[in-house]
């Protein structure tokens, strides 16, 4: 018995050692896990080009995969995947679709690497909980297997480039909880299948191309805490009956949501904390039980059309931290609606209150300085703020940011600035702020930003912002300042905005500021600067624009400002600056180099057009001394010739007719001869336009060298006689940077003894506007108008009307606003012109009983508002009109006189029929394809483009209803042009960076 079971022990270790040795790799069997996972995960390895920091080192077979980096299997055999995560490894390659036979996957996460290509295939994954793809370069559609992993319950595939419509089954997964795909490129609806699913507490499809509306079912999912939509392109209404009792952050911003908010609301979200609903279309008030949720700590609602005043309900939000309602028409005047400051003392956690781009009025309450210690940032911007800020406002000692720019606030700072010792930004431009700047701001040590622009401070630059070692941005443009530029400027090294220009500076331009290494934009015109121009200027290598013009420097241009190697705008115009231009660097291009207005400069490249240098010998030399003898002797006889031909001029009988002496004695006088040579002989081949009244022809006056557009009267057209005059009345009195400047006017007589009219305008080398929009007969439009140029031109327009309307002291109505009356500067600065028909707002009242109007129908069939037409007077509102058409031109690209326009269509129905689900159905496609660049990958761009357009139209269609009373004010409408453009360039900038050079504050 004893042999036979020494026997069957020793087999049994010949068999237990055979096994062993089988496990341990001889042979091709794996005792200790499933083979197909270890295949599918080597297969995954393969597509993955690099591995910066060996996360898959480990991964060979001499170890098993259980114990590979990122690998988690199960807790008894047969060893099985259940999860892989890799996340933010660096790893670049593609996702093989092997993972998909990871049958006991629980958990992928690829999560924050640099994968490429296609979503794999993981339909068989049935036990798949969780799959975290987010922030990679995948591409492709998400596919609809992936709807078999019946398991999942969080979804993550956000920043990607993921495009196509949500997959028709997402609804069947019934155990989601938490969907995020935010910042992709998906397009189409949001399905309705998704309020099917009951377990979803998270929704983030913010940053998409989403259309439609928001299901009816997602209002009502009951466990629903989060619903992030925001930058999409989705549009209707908040309904007034849902019932997200759970929703704690609603998300919609940058939509085209629109019409009025529930009023209810605070019932329906009771638990609701965040409310962004900023960049839509909001109207109406905003709804004063949003006081009633009390969890909320963030409000957001800028850029809307919310009217009305702002509920002081607000001041039972004890958590609030964040409000933000600019860019709406929000109201506050003397004594009302501006209860809602005094109530939000409550709001002791209130950290930001932005109220910028608003309709308050009057002074701003002392209850101002009532604001919780925590404020943060005050944001008051281009409102219709006046009087003296209260001293109060000295108490919010947390603030960092205050801006009361674009407003009439008057009097001194002194008072309440240096109180504020955590400032950094302090922005008071655009005021009427008087008095001198304390001296004291040197104690807010925290200052990186202070604009004092376009203000009425007097006195000197302290010289304590030397003090102000964080200092970036300096504007002190447009002031009354006198005095030094201190040198204790230099000490700011961190500067890097400089602006100084249009005040009463005098003495030399400190050398020391070369050591302000960062400096990148240099603004000192206007002055009465003098002395040399620094050579260390060259010493700064980040300075990109140095603006010197119209001060009274001297000596040469330093060579040293050849070499800044970012300089891209050089203006030292209209100074005393002798010597030879150089030609290299800058110099070289004189397209961004001014040096005009300096008569002792000479050679240059040939398009600065500057005199050529000459050599003078030693005879030159004594001749010049002898004509300086001689001039003085000369000079004393011509004056009295002069007194004498005075004399007997005097004695005879006054011209009929003496050119522009009526125009105004700081107009240049010019006489038909001169306008006849200028435009040889008004010929055929300087005509440069036709209107109502006469022709106008390109030119160049001979004694200045100045090209012209002169503007030729027909006096044989009724009319012509009062065009000329109204345009005269209109503009030797009015100048804005957007209003066509007019040289001079000429009335006498011509050749052969005929009354001559014409009027002298700068020449604009761009043309008119309606060349840019509409080809030409036999050619094409000079160029592409992108959106950016668009908007620009709307901005500068608006700005004009604003100042005619509201500005300029007499309100002017320009009457005939049209595309071929708005010109072209060189850098495309539009500029408004041909006053021929305008009225000041006055005379167009002055008519007798029973008369409509003083000037019947005027003006440029299809731009002529509907009030006209029934004999209506001229108005403001008339201008408004013709600028909502011309926005509607320039965006459709069809005139509003265009032959489809006909049987009831006209331009505004065509427009409103499409706006705002199919707006590409009407923009010009040449419009859309400048602005949308194909090559692109910025979703935020492209829904900036889209939201602008949106804007534009939203505006547009606002200025042409049929009731005037119904029509924004000009004040109003420049206002939303400006945040327009503020809106668009703000994130254009995201993606290409901010712009170069930074204009003044």
């Amino acid at each position: 018995m004893g042999l036979t079971c020494d026997t069957q022990t020793a087999k049994l270790a010949i068999i237990l050692l055979a096994f062993i040795l089988l496990c341990h790799g001889i042979g091709n069997v794996d005792c200790r896990g499933n083979r197909a996972d270890q295949l599918s995960l080597l297969d995954f390895k393969k597509g993955i080009t690099n591995d910066p920091y060996g996360a898959l080192a480990t991964w060979n077979t001499s170890t098993h995969f259980c114990r590979w980096q990122g690998v988690k299997c199960t807790s008894t055999g047969p060893w099985r995947v259940m999860a892989l995560n890799l996340s933010s490894q660096s790893l670049t390659g593609q996702i093989r679709s092997s993972l998909g036979n990871l049958s006991f996957l629980n958990i992928l996460d690829l999560g924050d690497n640099n994968l490429l290509g296609s979503l794999p295939r993981l339909g068989n994954l049935k036990q798949l909980q969780a799959l975290y793809l987010y922030k990679n370069n995948l591409t492709g559609i998400i596919p609809d297997e992936l709807t078999n992993c019946s398991s999942l319950t969080y979804i993550d595939l956000s920043g990607n480039a993921l495009t196509g419509a949500l997959p028709p089954n997402l609804g069947s997964l019934s155990n989601l909880a938490y969907l995020y795909l935010s910042a992709n490129k998906l397009t189409g609806t949001i399905p309705q299948a998704l309020g099917n699913i009951t377990t979803l507490v998270e929704i983030y499809l913010d940053t998409n191309r989403f259309e439609g509306g928001i299901p009816d079912k997602l209002w009502q999912l009951p466990n629903l805490t989060i619903l992030a939509l925001g930058q999409n392109m989705l549009s209707g209404d908040i309904p007034f009956n849902f019932s997200s009792l759970s929703l704690q952050l609603l998300s919609l911003e940058y939509n085209m949501f629109g019409k009025v908010l529930p009023q209810n609301i605070s019932d329906m979200v009771p638990n609701l904390q965040i409310l962004r609903l900023d960049y839509n279309m909001f109207q109406g008030q905003i709804p004063s039980s949003l006081g009633n949720a009390l969890q909320l700590t963030e409000i957001s609602m800028a850029n809307n059309y919310f009217t009305g005043q702002i509920p002081s309900s607000f001041g039972k939000l004890s958590k609030l931290s964040y409000i933000s309602l600019e860019n709406n028409s929000l109201e506050a005047s003397d004594g009302q609606g501006w209860e809602f400051l005094h109530a939000l003392r409550n709001c002791s956690n209130l950290e930001l209150l932005s109220l910028a781009q608003n309709q308050l009025q009057g002074e701003i309450p002392n209850s101002i300085g009532d604001l919780p210690l925590k404020l943060q940032q005050l944001v008051l911007s281009e409102n219709k703020l006046s009087g003296e800020v209260p001293a109060s406002i000295g108490n919010l000692q947390g603030l960092f940011r205050l801006s009361l720019d674009l407003n009439n606030l008057t009097g001194k700072i002194d008072e309440w600035v240096p109180k504020l010792t955590k400032l950094q930004k302090l922005l008071l431009h655009r005021n009427n702020f008087s008095g001198s700047i304390p001296s004291s701001i040197a104690e807010l040590p925290r200052l990186s930003t202070l604009s004092l622009a376009y203000n009425a401070f007097d006195g000197p630059i302290p010289s304590s912002l030397g003090n102000l070692s964080g200092l970036q941005k300096l504007y002190l443009s447009h002031n009354n300042l006198e005095g030094v530029i201190p040198p204790e400027l230099s000490y700011l090294k961190q500067l890097i905005n400089l602006s100084l220009s249009e005040n009463k500076l005098t003495g030399e331009i400190p050398g020391t500021l070369s050591q302000c290494k960062d400096l990148a934009n240099i603004q000192m015109g206007n002055n009465f600067l003098t002395g040399n121009i620094p050579v260390t200027f060259g010493d700064l290598k980040s300075l990109g624009v140095l603006n010197l013009s119209h001060n009274s420097l001297s000596g040469t241009i330093p060579t040293t400002l050849n070499d800044l190697p970012v300089m891209s705008k050089l203006d030292l115009s209209y100074n005393r600056l002798q010597g030879k231009i150089p030609m290299t660097g800058i110099f070289a291009n004189p397209t961004v180099v001014s040096v005009q207005g300096n008569i002792g400069l000479c050679g240059g490249v040939m398009d600065l057009r500057m005199p050529p240098c000459q050599v003078v010998s030693q005879r030159r030399k004594t001749q010049y001394y002898l004509i300086r003898v001689l001039i003085p002797i000369f000079g004393f006889m011509s004056l009295i010739l002069v007194v004498y031909f005075l004399l007997l001029e005097k004695m005879k009988p006054r011209e009929k007719y003496i050119s522009s002496q009526s125009f105004g004695e700081n107009f240049l006088k010019v006489s038909y001869n001169d306008l006849a040579q200028a435009t040889r002989n008004f010929s055929e081949a300087n005509l440069i336009g036709k209107g109502s009244y006469g022709t106008v022809y390109r030119g160049k006056l001979k004694e200045c060298k100045l090209e012209v557009a002169v503007k030729v009267f027909d006096l044989e057209m009724r009319g012509a006689e009062r065009s000329f005059i109204s345009e005269c009345e209109a503009l030797r009195s009015i100048q804005h940077r957007n209003l066509l400047p007019i040289i001079t006017a000429c009335s006498t007589v011509d050749s052969t003894g005929n009354v001559f009219k014409a009027l002298v305008y700068e020449y604009m080398p761009n043309g008119n506007l309606d060349t840019w929009i509409h080809d030409k007969e036999g050619g094409k439009a000079p160029g592409r108008l992108g959106l950016r140029q668009t908007i620009s031109i709307c901005v500068n327009i608006a700005d004009a009307l604003d100042y005619l309307h509201h500005e300029c002291g007499r309100t002017t109505i320009h009457c005939d606003l049209k595309p071929s009356n708005i010109l072209l500067a060189d850098d495309m600065n539009a500029l408004l012109g041909d006053f021929g028909i305008a009225r000041f707002y006055i005379d167009s009242w002055s008519t007798s009983t029973g008369s409509n109007s003083t000037v019947g129908v005027k003006g440029t069939i299809g731009y002529i508002p509907p009030e006209y037409a029934g004999g209506g007077h001229p108005s403001t509102s008339g201008d408004v009109y013709s600028f909502g058409i011309v926005i509607l031109e320039l965006i459709t690209g069809k005139r509003p006189t265009d032959p489809m326009f006909k049987d009831g269509l006209d331009i505004i129905s065509f427009v409103e029929s499409n706006f705002p689900h199919q707006i590409f159905q009407v923009i010009d496609a040449r419009l859309a394809e400048k602005s949308m660049d194909s090559n692109q990958t910025n979703m935020t761009l492209e829904n900036a483009v889209h939201q602008c357009l949106i804007s534009l139209l939203q505006l547009a269609l606002s200025c042409t209803r049929k009731l005037p009373s119904d029509r924004m004010n000009m004040k109003q409408i420049a206002n939303k042009m400006h945040s327009i453009k503020t809106t668009y360039v703000g994130l254009e900038a995201k993606k290409y960076g901010p712009a170069c050079n930074e204009q003044d504050a």
